[in-house]
């Protein structure tokens, strides 16, 4: 059965009467530039056809009360009594969008749920912005709020950031927020402008999950971030997005031969991203992939946030004559790739790539083509 009509169903089950509205937050992948966000620079995100859904309506008290299907659990909270984070698991996602949104001026109306969804938990896809995004929606829809996509988002950050205690950047959230139907974003990590990027005709996003989780990304973000942040003050700007490529040859040589490599990453894959975009305007397919393909070589060798399985992975999408370009994607060290396929052999790609990665590292990946979908959205029922 379909999420959608399953949290219906479910709905009706648990609370004896059919949901007021629907609410579904996408999950993401991102095309390419990455770690570039925390540098204030561009990202190339697109919202994907896998979701977190819920099924609510409104009620009179101040408790939200969910169920949460996917984990066979149900939680809730007191719109009054958000003072600190406790130890609820995924039900402090919601405390904090809540604590988020009061703390904007917001004045909140209490609902109830039935929530599921598909976006795979670790793999790199944003199930918690989606998560953060989706909750939004239903404290929107339940209150009369207005939804600006950009405001929201940024209070999800907040909710990640300060209650969950997760440093993200805005990434996630605001795809989640804005994602269009087939078209990814060009964000602007500083402004959180955005321009639309529309997929070249005839080509399609076919996400690839190592079935590797991210042990090391805790300790090895920070000290990518901090290596970045000692660059930025090295060179004298406030991030490193105000270097362009040119202007760092010259500046390389004032940094240590690690640090300079952090730096020429995140210099030079702002700048694929930017190309990244106009490919895409271009309905340039073939450019595209080759920009992903200098991405993941430029993380694997300068950002150094690879790992053998993401190699192979990528390795194998690369042999195959309906790739275009592929890359890792997300944090590193585990969790997806992301491939540009001929939408004309993108069924084919998956299983032929699915099989060589198996044998080669005896891993079971998932294989995922990906449809680009609009941002969180409220439906009827």
């Amino acid at each position: 059965m379909p999420i959608r009509e399953r949290v219906v169903e479910e709905f009706d089950r648990r609370f004896g009467a059919r949901p007021a509205v629907l609410v579904r937050a996408p999950g993401r992948v991102n095309l390419i530039g990455e770690h570039t966000d925390y540098n204030d620079g561009y990202v190339l995100p697109m919202a994907i056809d896998r979701a977190v859904w819920i099924a609510l309506d409104a009620t009179s008290d101040t408790v939200v009360d969910v169920v949460a299907l996917d984990m066979n659990e149900r939680g809730c909270f007191d719109l009054n009594g958000l003072r600190e984070r406790g130890d609820q698991g995924w039900l402090e996602y919601l405390k904090g969008t809540a604590w988020a949104l009061q703390g904007a001026g917001h004045t909140l109306r209490s609902w109830r749920g039935v929530m599921a969804g598909d976006i795979p938990v670790g793999a790199g896809l944003s199930s918690s912005a989606a998560l953060e995004m989706a909750t939004a929606r239903a404290f929107a829809w339940a209150g009369a709020l207005a939804w600006d996509a950009a405001a929201m988002a940024r209070l999800g950050q907040k909710a990640e950031n300060q209650w969950v205690g997760v440093n993200c950047g805005i990434m996630d959230q605001m795809i989640c927020a804005a994602g269009r139907q087939d078209h990814a974003l060009l964000l602007d990590c500083r402004s959180l402008q955005y321009q639309l990027a529309p997929l070249p005709s005839g080509a399609t996003v076919v996400i690839l999950d190592t079935g590797t989780r991210r042990g090391l990304v805790d300790s090895a973000y920070n000290e990518r971030r901090a290596q970045c942040e000692e660059a930025a003050r090295r060179f004298g700007v406030k991030a490193l997005r105000d270097v362009d490529p040119v202007q760092m040859q010259d500046l390389l040589p004032r940094l240590d031969a690690v640090t300079a490599r952090r730096a020429r990453h995140v210099v030079t894959e702002i700048a694929r991203t930017v190309e990244a975009a106009a490919a895409m305007h271009a309905g340039d397919a073939a450019a595209l992939g080759r920009l992903m393909d200098l991405s993941h070589r430029s993380l694997r060798e300068d950002f150094e946030v690879s790992s053998p399985a993401l190699d192979t992975m990528v390795e194998k999408a690369r042999q195959h004559r309906g790739c275009l370009g592929a890359r890792m994607t997300g944090a590193g060290f585990g969790g997806c790739a992301v491939a540009l396929v001929d939408a004309a052999r993108a069924e084919c790609f998956a299983a032929d790539t699915a099989s060589a990665y198996i044998a080669a590292t005896g891993n079971e990946p998932a294989v995922y083509v990906c449809r680009a979908t609009a941002g969180a959205l409220v439906e009827p029922v």
